[in-house]
């Protein structure tokens, strides 16, 4: 897999990979990371990379120029083009991000995030270049660092080789349609708080029982809607077996 990413602080993604599994999936060769200051490619010597609104309005907007050239080195660095390229720009007017997006994007090979500031990035790039829009969440934050941090490294950690146990990635909430159970280590008593006995009687039938009825609780208690989704997909399961 090789990732470009195109930025206007290259500092907080490079400190961001030097801190995380994507340090190990870079220097394994699990992916190909390049991190690509927008700067560099601004048409003056202020290395001006936003500019006022057409129109008017408050705020400032990426300019197209500088990112459209930052794309395109992308595509070179990368050794591809737009057809075999997905161009993510992270947005309030994206789809949703989620596990099953995560999941999905394990099996692309090329990709570019476009890191917007401001309100935006000029509509011209999105209309050109994008490919697919994504919304981590129905806020808004201050960059488009950290959502796509957020997006890579949600891909990153699926990636065979990356983390040292991937079965531990695959029985993470939102890999199924339950959350997770809770976990616990050593020691067995911490301040008057002890550890479940069943998980340390070793009979392995009793503590998946147990993690899967934690399971249903949880799920239950805290996400509601997720619990809805989960009895629908049960009672379908039924219908089609009856």
């Amino acid at each position: 897999m090789k990732i470009s990413i195109i930025t206007s602080v290259p500092s907080l993604v490079n400190n961001f990979a030097e801190n995380t599994m994507l340090r190990k999936a870079i220097s394994e060769n699990i992916i190909d990371f390049h991190i690509i200051d927008v700067r560099e490619f601004a048409n003056n010597n202020y290395k001006q990379i936003d500019d006022i609104p057409y129109g008017g309005g408050d705020g400032m907007v990426l300019m197209a120029e500088p990112l459209m050239k930052a794309i395109d080195y992308s595509f070179e660095l990368l050794s591809s083009g737009i057809e075999d390229t997905r161009v993510v720009y992270p947005s309030p007017q994206g789809k949703k991000w989620d596990q099953n997006e995560a999941q999905e994007c394990v099996s692309v090979k090329n990709f570019i995030f476009i890191c917007g500031r401001y309100k935006g990035i000029d509509q011209r790039v999105v209309d050109k270049y994008v490919t697919h829009e994504y919304s981590i969440g129905d806020y808004i934050i201050s960059n488009g660092e950290l959502s796509s941090m957020v997006l890579i490294d949600s891909i990153i950690r699926l990636n065979p080789g990356t983390l040292n146990n991937i079965q531990s990635a695959k029985t993470d909430s939102f890999s199924t349609e339950l959350l997770d159970h809770p976990h616990y280590t050593r020691p067995r008593v911490v301040d008057g708080l002890s550890v479940p006995e069943v998980l340390v009687g070793g009979h392995h039938d009793n503590i998946r029982s147990w993690r899967k009825d934690k399971s249903l609780m949880i799920t239950r208690e805290k996400r509601p809607d997720l619990w809805k989704k989960y009895n629908k997909k049960i009672k379908e399961l039924e219908y089609n077996h009856e």
